[in-house]
């Protein structure tokens, strides 16, 4: 039989996100209390809470699914730089431009 777990379910029933830092020691994630939502992330990244950013996953424990959210969370902060003309530091522009392939603000020109 399997026993009770003591932290609600419910809290556990959305989508948590890791940042993966390059550290002087190495890279590892970075701790948080109770993990961190998508909206607080991206604040964060944009306010130079984090420094050196190598990847971000994306989890959620009640649906058990997990995955590498980097690239969608560098389109997003490639929108809300150029939206709210916004000056970012050179290691989170590295990040951006590592995941989009390409340098930021750059239009990629349509197939005719």
């Amino acid at each position: 039989m399997a026993s009770s777990s003591i932290v609600p379910n419910d809290r556990l029933d959305k989508d948590f996100y890791l940042v993966l830092e390059n550290f002087r020691g190495g890279a590892a994630f970075r701790e948080t209390d109770e993990g961190i939502d998508h909206a607080i992330l991206i604040n964060d990244l944009l306010s130079g809470q984090y420094d050196q950013v190598l990847r971000v996953v994306a989890f959620n424990p009640a649906e058990g699914w997990s995955r590498d959210a980097s690239e969608d969370i560098a389109q997003e902060l490639e929108q809300r730089i150029a939206l709210e003309d916004r000056e970012i530091s050179e290691a989170l522009r590295d990040f951006i431009e590592a995941q989009l392939g390409r340098r930021i603000g750059v239009q990629i020109p349509l197939p005719l």
